[in-house]
């Protein structure tokens, strides 16, 4: 007897962030690992200008964040403190990346970004 185990990870490809320009800019969450991975290249506008302040940011780079599930929402862990917080939200099969911010209880959600596309991949072991 063979047991037989299904995983899926959703690929959100040429997202559009409403701050920042990219010349590419991914997010791969893989579901049985509880794993995001962003990849990204900034645009020379945008590179430029966090360069400006920060002499360690990259023009490419790759981002990994464990990520849950509550209700229908996809969630990456919490960024900061206890009083004040970001989280990424996703959506299956949704196009749109919004984050959440708490600060002292108070909460807000804002969308960041649209990727054109979106697939989801089944993978069976």
């Amino acid at each position: 007897m063979q047991s037989v185990s299904i995983s899926e990870i959703m690929h959100l490809t040429g997202c559009k962030n409403l701050k920042d320009g990219f010349i590419k800019n991914e997010y791969i969450l893989n579901f049985e690992k509880s794993l995001m991975i962003r990849n990204y290249i900034y645009d020379n506008k945008t590179f430029k200008k966090y360069k400006s302040t920060d002499l360690s940011v990259k023009q490419e780079g790759s981002v990994e964040r464990f990520i849950y599930e509550e209700s229908d929402l996809i969630y990456t862990d919490k960024i900061g403190y206890p009083q004040f917080y970001t989280q990424l939200m996703f959506k299956k099969d949704s196009p749109i990346i919004n984050i959440k911010t708490v600060i002292n209880g108070e909460e807000g959600i804002s969308k960041i970004s649209t990727c054109k596309k979106v697939e989801v991949f089944v993978k069976e072991s």
